[in-house]
């Protein structure tokens, strides 16, 4: 019988703050940022990546980290901002609002990727630490389980483009929705597959949304 190995994420030092994004890729909806800050004496089983697991055990394991963590807070950029900033920027500004909703001061920031913003936390980036480190796990869990309920509900204002499916990535089904309808208010126009379609829509004086 082969047993299924099972990830030991780094716990970290009291008073560490994780955080995470979720939505940088994708060609519509903001870019979501989550920050926190793991109670030990309050375990949480199963904590990994979110992209490698499946939604059922996001969504009890966000149910799970909002009960048992010692501090955490869902912030995000809007496309508005996206737009105006560019997509890096924009994912510094919502980690940022995250971090400073947690109601407390962390003793450390842990940044999955390899970069972090520029702020007054002390802070270290840790790339692939969404798969190493606990609380930037249960970050990325909170981040993604957030954005894509508001996916969602976007899908509900907008069926034709099938947000519910893709979250907003560019699939093939979403590029040819976009060619078909144009750009709803919650695509990123600076984007290139927008910016695009809305560039052929006023090339041949097609309504833009």
């Amino acid at each position: 019988m082969m047993l299924r190995r099972t990830a030991i994420l780094h716990v970290g030092p009291l008073g560490l703050c994780g955080v995470d994004e979720a939505g940088r890729g994708p060609l519509a909806g903001p870019v979501t940022a989550a920050a926190v800050m793991l109670d030990p004496a309050r375990p949480i089983d199963g904590l990994r990546d979110s992209k490698k697991l499946t939604a059922a055990a996001r969504e009890r394991l966000a149910d799970a980290i909002r009960e048992r963590a010692d501090a955490w807070c869902v912030a995000e950029a809007s496309v508005a901002e996206i737009d105006r900033l560019n997509i890096l920027q924009a994912t510094m500004l919502a980690m940022q609002r995250a971090v400073a909703g947690l109601g407390r001061a962390p003793d450390d920031v842990w940044v999955d990727g390899n970069r972090c913003p520029n702020w007054a936390w002390r802070s270290q980036a840790v790339v692939k630490g969404d798969d190493k480190v606990a609380a930037i796990a249960a970050a990325s869990i909170l981040a993604k389980t957030v954005r894509d309920q508001f996916m969602c509900r976007l899908h509900d204002e907008y069926p034709a483009y099938g947000f519910a499916r893709h979250m907003g990535y560019g699939t093939a089904a979403h590029l040819d929705a976009l060619k078909a309808h144009g750009a709803c208010p919650q695509h990123r126009r600076s984007f290139g597959p927008v910016k695009l379609v809305l560039d052929q829509a006023t090339l041949f004086g097609k309504e833009i949304p």
